[in-house]
């Protein structure tokens, strides 16, 4: 016949306790998930084995741990789904970056470089405005030409310069006159119900020169002229 130990502080109640709740750390690494679930069943079995049957636990608390276990394997179960949607994100991310590489691409920024009579630039508008300029200037802040882009919708809207200011004055050779080739700024002026739009930015022209990824930072673009940035920093691709 077997003994049953009816006072649950005993000794040997307590040393099974403590091996249990100290058990050593398995010499295979498992599933965290299981192995959490294992640790929990075999405490609740201990607790049952060795409990007074004179004032035995009740279904209520049964339950009750039971329900814990649940919850508890529940939300282990979410954290590793979510680790694992986080890992293949960044893959995707990462593919996805290192696509752009040599591509041109419009970041937020108010400088255009004119080589060969050519620039691009851009705006971004958050609304629909009644009237758009640009108006770009040299390094002696002076305006030197006015772009008037007239009502525009929301969004971004890519611009090409030649280096035009006035397409009605000619040089000797019978050409338009073009701005010098170099570094200038721009400015945004947006108009909606004749006051002015604060939701107009400036895009400037870069292309990705490489891509960094790491567990930290994530991925990130570096471009020439604008330095590291994120793939949400990049307006439009060219």
């Amino acid at each position: 016949m077997s003994t049953v130990n009816t006072n649950a502080s005993s000794p040997a109640a307590i040393n099974d306790l403590m091996a249990t709740m100290n058990a050593k750390p398995a010499t295979t690494s498992g599933d965290s998930v299981q192995a959490d679930t294992d640790k929990f069943m075999t405490l609740l079995v201990t607790q049952l084995k060795n409990q007074d049957p004179l004032n035995p636990l009740d279904n209520a608390q049964v339950t009750s741990q039971l329900a814990q276990l649940q919850t508890v394997t529940g939300v282990n179960k979410l954290n590793e789904t979510l680790n694992s949607l986080k890992s293949s994100y960044q893959s995707s991310e990462a593919m996805q970056a290192t696509n752009l590489i040599g591509h041109g691409v419009l970041v937020e920024g108010s400088n255009v470089t004119l080589s060969g009579s050519k620039a691009i630039m851009g705006v971004e508008l958050g609304s629909d405005v009644d009237s758009l300029k640009v108006d770009i200037v040299d390094k002696t802040g002076k305006v030197v030409q006015t772009m008037d882009l007239g009502a525009q919708k929301a969004g971004v809207i890519p611009l090409a310069w030649d280096g035009v200011p006035d397409a009605t004055k000619v040089g000797s050779d019978g050409k338009p006159v073009t701005l010098a080739d170099g570094n200038y700024t721009f400015s945004v002026t947006a108009t909606k119900g004749g006051e002015k739009t604060s939701d107009a930015k400036a895009l400037a022209f870069d292309s990705v020169a490489s891509v960094t990824t790491n567990s930290t930072d994530g991925v990130k673009l570096n471009l020439p002229s604008k330095g590291v940035v994120t793939l949400a920093d990049i307006k439009q691709v060219l």
